[in-house]
């Protein structure tokens, strides 16, 4: 349990100071055997990589994803993150329930693959 909040807390710190794609091909290899030694479903630990780095990419300093909003709307950049501020608290509670609650994430592979 405590592996997966430390987990979480590293992807989302990963995610603010990287791309998406890099930090996929960087991390993964590195983090994919620890999870496992855990006993995390891969599929689980995917989605939980995806969430994580998608959050971190809405949060500065980086936070790519907000500075590409403001660019295009015309807005300054405090006023799209204001204005993001709710998604990215819907985001931090998807996060807790995709790490915390398993089958949320693992139930339609495992129908899908005949495995119930």
């Amino acid at each position: 349990m405590l592996f997966l909040l430390m987990l979480n807390l590293f992807l989302i710190l990963v995610g603010c100071l990287m791309d998406v794609y890099s930090a996929i091909i960087i991390q993964v290899p590195l983090l994919v055997p620890l999870g496992q030694a855990y006993g995390i479903d891969p599929v689980q630990l995917g989605i939980i990589f995806l969430a994580n780095l998608e959050l971190g990419y809405l949060t500065p300093p980086v936070g790519l994803n907000v500075y590409m909003a403001s660019y295009r709307f015309g807005k300054s950049v405090p006023a799209v993150f204001r204005a993001a501020i709710p998604i990215v608290i819907v985001l931090h509670v998807g996060v807790l329930l995709i790490t915390y609650v398993p089958w949320l994430t693992t139930f339609l592979p495992r129908v899908f693959a005949g495995l119930r």
